[in-house]
């Protein structure tokens, strides 16, 4: 069939993904390639101290990206989206959404972002002994009990933002494993929570005398290909507002930004791993055995198909040099110039790699927001240099690119140089590598380490997401993820591959020294408004 034909038969496959900044539809064909798209862009808030998205934010956002998508399939192949082979829906990790009985929202979401759950999560790794991050789900909802938040009696469900999508389209809670894993530890034997720890939070919590046991608030853990629900009449109506969209169409598990990325970049296998660089960073690699100890910085989470995962996250990538690149195109426009975002960033990036390999002693910490890996309690923007130093246009942006990726190398360094984690291919996608060559080459010095990028890594998470949506329905002959994936999307193509310049290991490994040191400089601008 060729694309109309699909979308006319009701054979094409739908994927939706919630990122930090934008709202992304996919809809793919028989052969899993992109054939329409839709978006919307929002941000979120700071209200009373704490990150959150609306829920009005939340349903209009999803309306309107969905809204946009059958805009352009009426455009592009005039005719209508009545049904669907499979849904697939996935958004930020992490975080806190906490329901009662009757399906209100107990406290506004607290995303991913937020940063106030310290002492829940030190004291959850401690009677784990299993490193809890500050944005898992169980920080939050440990951290609301510790702070004595009266809501907490109330709640009958709590669950992540892609999970809260899914309940409402289906009428499920239900959550895919790796999504899941980011709520509280996952056993990849059982894939479901890790039942010795369950106990060990039952018992804790115990003399608070809440009406409702643990997990049961939690939602049902699947793996990939499972059986996650059906669109009903009521969803079908909050996704699509005009009424086309027919109800009865299957969902995948919804599953979290890490999982799809790793979907998106064929990553699932052992041995490999892939790195997202946009608003957020985070890279996820697939172990081949668990790590002798915990670490604070390395999470351990799950693929969509319940195998472990070292994840690294840091809570800021591009969004300082966004700025920055927005800072330069209105001196573009003081001087008469109507400069385009998308040729400023490339020439900008390329004007990085002319620069010295330990960009002439800058220094660039792009902290928006805390980093938990750092230790940065609070976000702090920074740009570091001593009157010596080599201050020109090519070393400042190399230093604000090795800064995006700065806390990720601290973070991977453990897994190569400690625990000696072995990786066959590591793949990059993420708005960080948008300008051919240069992420690429930057990242593969960060990590010392060839990095990949495939030509469909702009396609990003809600790709990802319509992926496993097609997996649970076009599986006849019961392949694992990682085999379909290789051989039902990918059909071997590993992308094009950057290996690390000598020079740029050397001069990456003078800049991470220099930023550790100057980590004290972060730490005391935080501290002071």
């Amino acid at each position: 069939m060729d694309a109309r034909q699909t979308i006319q038969a009701g054979k094409a496959v739908l994927g939706i993904e919630f990122g930090s900044t934008r709202i992304k539809a996919v809809l793919v064909d028989g052969d899993n390639r992109p054939i329409a798209q839709g978006a919307h862009e929002w941000e979120n808030q700071l209200a009373d101290g704490l990150w959150t998205y609306s829920l009005e934010a939340i349903w209009n956002g999803l309306q309107d990206c969905y809204a946009d998508l059958r805009r352009n399939v009426l455009k592009d192949y005039d005719t209508e989206i009545r049904s669907l082979a499979a849904i697939g829906v996935s958004a930020m990790m992490h975080g806190y959404m906490a329901f009662n009985e009757t399906g209100d929202l107990l406290v506004p979401f607290r995303t991913w972002r937020n940063t106030n759950t310290g002492k829940a999560a030190k004291a959850l790794s401690d009677l784990f002994v299993y490193n809890i991050p500050l944005r898992w789900s169980i920080s939050h909802l440990y951290e609301a009990i510790l702070d004595k938040e009266p809501h907490v009696r109330d709640i009958a469900f709590q669950t992540t933002l892609a999970g809260y999508i899914h309940w409402q389209l289906t009428g499920e809670k239900v959550l895919g494993v790796g999504d899941a894993s980011g709520m509280m530890p996952v056993d990849p034997e059982t894939k479901t929570y890790d039942a010795v720890m369950v106990k060990k939070f039952r018992e804790l919590i115990a003399p608070e005398g809440f009406p409702w046991q643990f997990p049961d608030i939690f939602p049902k853990v699947l793996s990939a290909g499972e059986d996650a629900g059906r669109l009903t009449e009521e969803g079908a109506r909050r996704l699509d507002v005009s009424g086309q969209l027919l109800a009865g169409i299957p969902l995948c598990p919804p599953e979290g930004d890490a999982g799809t990325g790793m979907a998106a970049t064929n990553a699932v296998k052992q041995r490999t791993g892939n790195v997202s660089a946009g608003t957020s960073s985070f890279s996820m690699i697939v172990l081949e055995k668990p790590l002798s100890r915990p670490y604070e910085p390395i999470d351990i989470v799950t693929t969509p198909d319940g195998s472990l995962v070292a994840m690294v996250h840091c809570n800021n990538c591009t969004s300082d040099i966004n700025a920055w690149t927005g800072l330069f195109r209105e001196f573009a426009g003081l001087m008469g110039v109507d400069a385009d975002m998308g040729t400023l960033y490339t020439r900008l990036f390329n004007k990085a790699l002319e620069g010295d390999a330990d960009c002439g002693g800058l220094l660039s910490y792009n902290y928006v927001s805390g980093e938990p890996v750092t230790g940065v309690a609070e976000g702090r923007p920074l740009f570091v240099r001593s009157a010596e130093d080599k201050f020109n246009l090519a070393n400042f942006m190399r230093a604000h690119l090795y800064g995006a990726v700065a806390v990720l190398k601290i973070g991977n360094d453990i897994l190569f140089k400690q625990e000696h984690v072995r990786v066959d291919r590591i793949t990059g996608h993420g708005g960080y590598f948008k300008t051919p060559g240069v992420g690429q080459r930057i990242l593969a010095a960060a990590l010392s380490s060839p990095i990949s990028v495939m030509e469909t890594a702009g396609e990003g998470g809600a790709w990802g997401i319509a992926l496993l949506a097609a997996y649970a329905v076009s599986n006849p002959e019961g392949l694992s993820l990682a085999d379909w994936l290789d051989k039902r999307v990918f059909a071997g193509n590993t992308g094009t591959e950057i290996s690390p310049a000598g020079e740029d290991i050397a001069g990456f490994g003078t800049y991470i020294e220099r930023y550790k040191r100057g980590l004290a400089i972060e730490k005391a601008a935080a501290g002071h408004k």
